[in-house]
């Protein structure tokens, strides 16, 4: 059995990196969004046409990142969603939503920090890590049923 895992959620660390780096040798397929801030950021208008107003430049930037998150989560079976220390991420709570709402397995990672605050996603995840390493022996153990080293 192989699964296609989806990456969310904050991009200002190397979390993802060490979530691929520790399931080397797994059967995983690993997907995320652009996490190159600027062109996540710019996309739609880069693509689509400046947009003087701010709004509109957000806008057509979301949509456009929609397409790609939209059909990764569909695709995954498991999703993990990071939510990181220094800002707000409400896209990764509205990924987390979507995930729950499209009934895909979702692990939330966070810190001890945002326990409160992501009760209710937490509450509809399958895990709750607070460290990279964890998702790593989640994801090892549902594919070969080992317990951690």
């Amino acid at each position: 059995m192989g699964l296609n895992v989806y990456l969310s959620g904050e991009i200002h660390t190397d979390w993802r990196e060490q979530i691929i780096d520790g399931a080397q040798g797994l059967d995983i397929i690993f997907n995320s969004p652009v996490t190159d801030h600027a062109a996540s950021d710019d996309c739609g208008v880069a693509i689509l046409g400046a947009e003087p107003n701010k709004y509109w430049h957000d806008h057509k930037g979301a949509m456009v990142n929609a397409i790609r998150t939209r059909k990764g989560i569909a695709d995954a079976d498991v999703v993990v969603v990071r939510f990181g220390e220094k800002y707000k991420q409400w896209n990764a709570a509205f990924d987390a939503g979507y995930a729950a709402a499209l009934g895909k397995s979702l692990i939330v990672l966070h810190g001890p920090d945002h326990q409160h605050a992501l009760k209710e996603v937490d509450a509809a995840a399958l895990a709750v890590a607070e460290q990279p390493s964890q998702v790593v022996e989640v994801l090892r153990y549902v594919l070969t049923g080992k317990l951690p080293r």
